[in-house]
C-alpha cells in the first residue's frame, strides 16, 4: 500500500441551509474529500472551533442565524491561525457582482455556482487544499525555526520564547539588585472590525506599522515581541514604574494621532495598553507579569479602548506627573540629608511620608521592627488637614510658627 493511501482525505466543511445543495456537493466530492455539513453559519462557526481537521470551507451567503458574510468575518478575524488562514469558497447563486465583491473583500478565496460540474469543483478544491496544506507546513516550519532563533522572521521582533528567556534573566538580576521590571501589553483597538472594513491585508499593514514604531522607540535594553495578531508585549528592566507609565501614555497618544491612508481612505488607529510592574504588583514570574498586563489591556478595551490601564485604573498624565514628582522629591531629599542640609526639607516631610509610607508598611510587615506606622499616618493626615484648612481660609502655611 502506497504512502498516499495512508494519508487521510482533506475535510471540507459545507455550510448551506439547502439540504439539496449540500447533498449535490457531497455527491460530487465523495471519495476525494471527507466532508462535514451544517445548515447555517452559526453551526458552521461552532464546527470550525471544535474540529481542527477541517481544511476548507464551502459556504452559501443567504442563511438563517449567521449568513455567509458573518461567517467570513469571523473566520478572517479569528486569532487562531488554523481558522484565520482557511480557504473559503462561496457558493454563489443569484447574487450580483456587488455581493461577490463584498465577499471578496471579506476574504473569500473563490466562487462557485450551484450548477458547477464535478471536474471543475474538484480542481478548485484540490488547488485550494494544497495551498492550505503548504501554508500550514510553512507555518509549522516557521514555528520550529522560531524555537531555535531569537528573531521572528515575519515580524523582525524577538520570539516569545526568547522574550521569556531574557525576561527570566532580567528578573533574577533586578531581584539581586533590589530593582524592578515592568511589562506593557499593547493591543490594537477594534482590530477585527478593521479587518472586516478594509480587508485582512490592511489590518496586517497596521500591525506592521505598530511593530515598527515599537521596535524603534523602546530602549536598547527593552525587549519587544508579538504575542498574537494585534497584540505586542514590551519588557523593560530597571526602567521604573513611572518611566513605564510615561512611555505607555506617550505611545497611546502618538497612535491616537496617527492616520494611515489606503486607497484614498483615511484610517485612524488607537491602542489600549496594560502595564504591570514586578515591585508594584508583587509579581514573582514573567508569565504572571505579562498575564496581568494582558488582563489590564482587556479591561481597557472593555471600557472603550484608547487608554492605558495600570494598578490603580486608567493612567493619566496627572498620575504620571505625580509619580515622577514623588521619585524626584525622594532623590533630592536624600541628597540634601547626605549633604547635611536636612533642615531644608522639613516642609516637604508630609509629602515624603505619604510617598514612603507603603514601603515603610512593607518593611514593618516583614521585620516587625517597631516602625510607628499609625503615628506616621497621623502626621500625613494632619499635614493634609492643615493644608486643606489653609486653602479654605486663604492663610499662608509658610507664615505659621
Amino acid at each position: 500500500m502506497s504512502e498516499e493511501e495512508h494519508q487521510p482525505l482533506p475535510k471540507v466543511l459545507i455550510v448551506d441551509d439547502s439540504r439539496m445543495v449540500r447533498a449535490s456537493v457531497i455527491k460530487l466530492i465523495r471519495g476525494r474529500f471527507e466532508f462535514r455539513e451544517e445548515a447555517d453559519g452559526e453551526a458552521g462557526w461552532q464546527a470550525l472551533l471544535v474540529d481542527p481537521t477541517i481544511h476548507l470551507v464551502l459556504t452559501d451567503i443567504g442563511m438563517p442565524q449567521l449568513d455567509g458574510y458573518g461567517l467570513l468575518e469571523r473566520v478572517r478575524a479569528s486569532k487562531l491561525s488554523r481558522i484565520h488562514d482557511l480557504p473559503v469558497i462561496v457558493i454563489s447563486g443569484d447574487e450580483d457582482d456587488s455581493a461577490r465583491e463584498r465577499a471578496r473583500r471579506l476574504g473569500a478565496n473563490d466562487f462557485i455556482t450551484k450548477g458547477i460540474r464535478a471536474t471543475e469543483l474538484l480542481a478548485r478544491l484540490d488547488s485550494l487544499t494544497r495551498l492550505a496544506q503548504t501554508r500550514r507546513e510553512l507555518e509549522e516550519s516557521r514555528a520550529a525555526l522560531a524555537k531555535h532563533s531569537p528573531i521572528d522572521p515575519a515580524s523582525g521582533l524577538v520570539t516569545e520564547s526568547c522574550l521569556n528567556w531574557r525576561a527570566e534573566q532580567e528578573l533574577a538580576l533586578v531581584r539581586r539588585r533590589r530593582g524592578n521590571i515592568s511589562a506593557m501589553v499593547v493591543e490594537i483597538d477594534r482590530y477585527e472590525q478593521l479587518a472586516v472594513l478594509h480587508g485582512a491585508h490592511v489590518a496586517q499593514l497596521v500591525t506592521r506599522k505598530l511593530s515598527k514604531i515599537l521596535s524603534t522607540k523602546v530602549r536598547k535594553e527593552d525587549t519587544v515581541t508579538e504575542l498574537a495578531p494585534a497584540r505586542f508585549a514590551v519588557l523593560s528592566p530597571a526602567g521604573g514604574w513611572a518611566g513605564c507609565c510615561a512611555f505607555a501614555l506617550r505611545l497611546q497618544k502618538a497612535m491616537e494621532k496617527l492616520v494611515m491612508t489606503y486607497r484614498e481612505e483615511r484610517i485612524r488607529i488607537s491602542v489600549t495598553i496594560g502595564v504591570s510592574n514586578s515591585t508594584n504588583d508583587d509579581i514573582g514570574t514573567v508569565s504572571e507579569l505579562i498575564g496581568l498586563a494582558t488582563q489590564r489591556a482587556q479591561t481597557g478595551r472593555q471600557a472603550g479602548g484608547n487608554r492605558v490601564i495600570g494598578d490603580q485604573g486608567e493612567v493619566t498624565q496627572a498620575f504620571v506627573d505625580r509619580l515622577i514628582t514623588q521619585a524626584v522629591s525622594i532623590d533630592q531629599a536624600l541628597e540634601r540629608i547626605r549633604a547635611g542640609e536636612g533642615a531644608e526639607i522639613t516642609s516637604q516631610l508630609p509629602q515624603l511620608i505619604a510617598t514612603l509610607l507603603p514601603l515603610l508598611q512593607w518593611v514593618e510587615l516583614q521585620f516587625r521592627c517597631g516602625i510607628p506606622i499609625e503615628r506616621l499616618k497621623g502626621y500625613e493626615i494632619g499635614a493634609d488637614a492643615d493644608a486643606d484648612a489653609d486653602a479654605d481660609t486663604g492663610s499662608d502655611p509658610a507664615a505659621k510658627s
